[in-house]
């Protein structure tokens, strides 16, 4: 391996996959990168074979919609990983996709001889088993040859099925933590940051309610605020044309200006994900908010096995950030938040748990990304 240049195919699902992937890509200097990514690891070089938004659908329902695209993706990765013979390959998120495509391979005679060959599995980011569907633990076993998770505590509950399961700290946390927030301008505006989410089915569900919030917060005299939406590839284009409707326009921001935003923000509304951790880890006062159609969040409720779905609540096993999911996410709530939020005594003793969970992040040795690639070319 070490002799020659390591071919690295590596699949992303979803705009903080993407993010991953680049930071990866970017400590493996060297190698050559090929498989499905967005706009983060496409600048980092890879080729992507497709768009990345083909994967970025959650929800029973919406798989079930997207199940001819999927079927025909899964079948052209396939086949470019049988075309290309990667050395390994590199999932992040996007576990069902990826799956399928590692079960069809293992099922043709030439993913079989690649196998045989030394082909490897390794995948980022460990399923919250801990949390639901503990079951799944095995099934990755199953599938993969390592997997790199973000927590000590999650290591047990795959190492026990003889999964390879390595632990580097949370990989976001490494640009975040101890950030220094950017110059705001002279205007005194505060700033009210709101993320619908990256996956449309996600937005289509809490851009409505985000509306209504803002016109509610207007209405109710919240004067002097601005409200901004950091926009991604996924979506973009159908947010600009909801939010010219809106009486209340929000400013829009590219992706990369997010963290800006985020550092800068009084407070944000945020759809359940990776951008309430990275909010905790900037220390922004935040509310969670989500929605699923009704038979998905049946399906949840009836799988999920702790109290709540953001992860700085998980880690601090306390509620520090207010959730409002499927019924419960109305304005009102999210108002009545709000108005808790504005309490400076609130505010001060949110932004210290929050600061509280600063250590549960990182692992000591530091650098994600890097303790990720290391291990992929080992």
């Amino acid at each position: 391996m070490q002799n020659k240049k390591l071919t690295v195919f590596i699949i992303a699902g979803e705009v903080s996959g993407d993010v991953l992937g680049a930071r990866i890509m970017s400590q493996m200097a060297g190698a050559d990168f090929i498989g499905i990514g967005g706009e983060n690891m496409q600048a980092a070089g890879l080729k992507s074979i497709f768009p990345m938004r083909d994967l970025a659908v959650m929800g029973a329902i919406e798989v079930l919609a997207h199940a001819r695209t999927l079927v025909r993706r899964i079948n052209q990765t396939v086949k470019m990983i049988i075309e290309t013979k990667p050395d390994v390959v590199v999932s992040i998120d996007a576990p069902g996709f990826v799956k399928s495509v590692i079960k069809k391979l293992r099922k043709s005679d030439a993913g079989r001889e690649l196998i045989a060959n030394g082909l490897r599995f390794e995948h980022v980011v460990a399923p919250q088993v801990w949390a639901w569907r503990p079951k799944r633990a095995k099934k990755y076993a199953k599938t993969f040859d390592k997997l790199y998770a973000f927590f000590d505590f999650e290591l047990p509950y795959f190492t026990k099925y003889g999964l390879n399961t390595v632990a580097v700290g949370h990989p976001i946390a490494d640009g975040l933590i101890g950030r220094k927030v950017a110059k705001k301008s002279g205007k005194d505006e505060k700033i009210i940051t709101l993320v619908p989410g990256s996956r449309m089915s996600e937005v289509k569900r809490l851009l409505p309610l985000m509306r209504n919030v803002v016109d509610m917060l207007v209405r109710n005299g919240y004067m002097g605020y601005k409200f901004v939406i950091p926009t991604v590839e996924t979506t973009a284009e159908y947010v600009k044309g909801q939010i010219t409707r809106w009486p209340v326009k929000p400013e829009l921001v590219s992706a990369n200006k997010r963290y800006d935003i985020y550092a800068q923000s009084y407070l944000a509304i945020v759809a359940s994900g990776t951008v309430s951790a990275e909010l905790a880890m900037l220390h922004i006062p935040t509310i969670v908010v989500y929605k699923m159609n009704k038979i998905t969040t049946w399906l949840v409720r009836q799988m999920i096995r702790v109290k709540w779905v953001s992860l700085v609540n998980i880690l601090l096993n306390r509620g520090v950030y207010p959730e409002f999911l499927g019924p419960d996410a109305t304005a009102e709530n999210v108002i009545n938040a709000v108005g808790q939020l504005t309490i400076p005594s609130k505010r001060e003793k949110m932004i210290s748990e929050l600061k509280s969970a600063d250590n549960l992040w990182m692992r000591p040795e530091g650098n994600a990304a890097k303790l990720i690639a290391d291990g992929i070319r080992n």
